[in-house]
């Protein structure tokens, strides 16, 4: 009977739960701009990659190492994005 139970996603829910109230914690405390944006977007990228993992199930397939690489191909280019665009535009640099 207990290997019916969801164990993972009732842990993976209350994981989830825990990051959005350290992510709603940044409201209620008084943070500076650039502590709050930190722990905000510590708390954003953990609750993808739990809700990546645990509930749409990425690593149960058979091709889980084509869709692991792909999501780090896509994150890469999406932080390149943003810091090259930060880059030119706000740091000046050159």
């Amino acid at each position: 009977m207990s290997e019916l139970f969801p164990r993972k996603q009732v842990m993976g829910f209350i994981f989830s739960m825990v990051l959005t109230a350290v992510a709603l914690g940044v409201y209620f405390f008084d943070m500076s701009f650039a502590v709050g944006m930190t722990v905000l977007l510590i708390t954003a990228f953990l609750q993808a990659g739990l809700q990546l993992v645990v509930f749409m199930h990425a690593g149960e397939t058979d091709d889980k190492a084509a869709i692991y690489t792909n999501v780090y191909y896509g994150l890469f280019m999406a932080l390149f994005t943003v810091f090259g665009t930060l880059l030119v535009l706000i740091w000046d640099v050159g």
